[in-house]
């Protein structure tokens, strides 16, 4: 019978290389599918989320069989150097103002009638789980976002609430870093969402890609974040405004989502921003956050 698996790219050498996890052992994809002419040189998630259908049959039959080869091929996850499941998504789309107890504790003058949503860079902001993130020069509001992340299986548009699930690849950690600055200084044109969100490294991500088929329901999950051991946010994706299949069929009523594309569906309260008095991260501190069985992120902030 398969067990749960967890998909990840790890650091190896000096290049990088995707594995399947089980266990707190690791194995590559190419070794595990006997395929190492294909999927040897896979550094990157995407190219299995470009046909998620077939490789996540094939490996649900690999991991299945098994057996003993994770204990006895395998590596510990517990020395792995890990990189972000993804390099390059070719969307980041990040909910805003979604969780009933975010909204009490900032206080947001309303509850969004539809999920409010915006574009955080990819490219220079996704930062693997044990990489360090710069505390960027001059930013004093420096904050926190634990938020659980959906990645698209399949090409997707004008999606219905009852089919939004079947579209989902797999789920992980986000951590939307914030530079509050520049909402507490209330210019008059606007957030300026760059200088709020986009920062070098202010997306950590995973360690891991949980497949879809074992999370049985993503508004049931327990979410957690701690900065140096002390808990900072504990609650559930049961407080979202806007669920998980509700956030997806409203983007693809706008947008075609592709394979690989990554929606970050909001933040709990216990944000640095929201408490009394308020808190910031600052170099020196780490950053733990860990949401369900998808592992444990974590996030050094060092000095510029």
């Amino acid at each position: 019978m398969m067990g749960m698996y967890r998909l990840a790219v790890v650091r190896s050498g000096d290049r990088d290389t995707t594995v399947v996890e089980q266990d707190g052992r690791l194995l590559p994809v190419a070794t595990l599918l006997g395929d190492t002419a294909t999927l040897g040189a896979l550094d990157d998630l995407a190219p299995l989320l470009q046909d998620w259908a077939r490789w996540s049959n094939a490996l649900d039959a690999a991991v299945a069989t098994a057996g003993e080869r994770f204990r006895s091929e395998g590596s510990p996850a517990a020395d792995a150097r890990f990189r972000p499941p993804l390099k390059a998504p070719g969307k980041l789309i990040c909910i805003g103002a979604n969780y009933h107890d975010h909204i009490a504790e900032m206080p947001i003058p309303i509850v969004p009638t539809y999920p409010y949503s915006f574009l955080k860079p990819a490219s220079n902001t996704l930062r693997g789980s044990g990489e360090a993130v710069v505390a960027p020069a001059g930013v004093e509001m420096f904050d926190w976002e634990a938020e659980l992340a959906v990645i698209i299986g399949t090409t997707c548009k004008d999606v219905s609430e009852a089919d939004a699930l079947s579209v989902i690849a797999g789920y992980a950690n986000f951590n939307d870093f914030s530079a509050r600055d520049w909402i507490a200084s209330r210019p008059p044109i606007g957030v300026d969402w760059v200088r709020h969100k986009g920062y070098d490294g202010f997306a950590p991500f995973g360690p891991y890609l949980l497949p879809a088929r074992f999370v049985a329901d993503p508004q049931d999950l327990p979410v957690r974040l701690s900065v140096n051991g002390i808990v900072k946010q504990d609650s559930s994706t049961a407080q979202m405004v806007y669920g998980v299949a509700p956030i997806i069929a409203h983007l693809t009523s706008i947008m075609t989502l592709s394979p690989g594309d990554v929606i970050a569906t909001g933040t709990p309260a216990g944000v640095g921003h929201g408490r009394k008095p308020p808190e910031y991260l600052k170099p020196g501190d780490e950053v733990r956050m860990e949401i369900g069985a998808l592992g444990e992120l974590v996030t050094p902030i060092i000095a510029p």
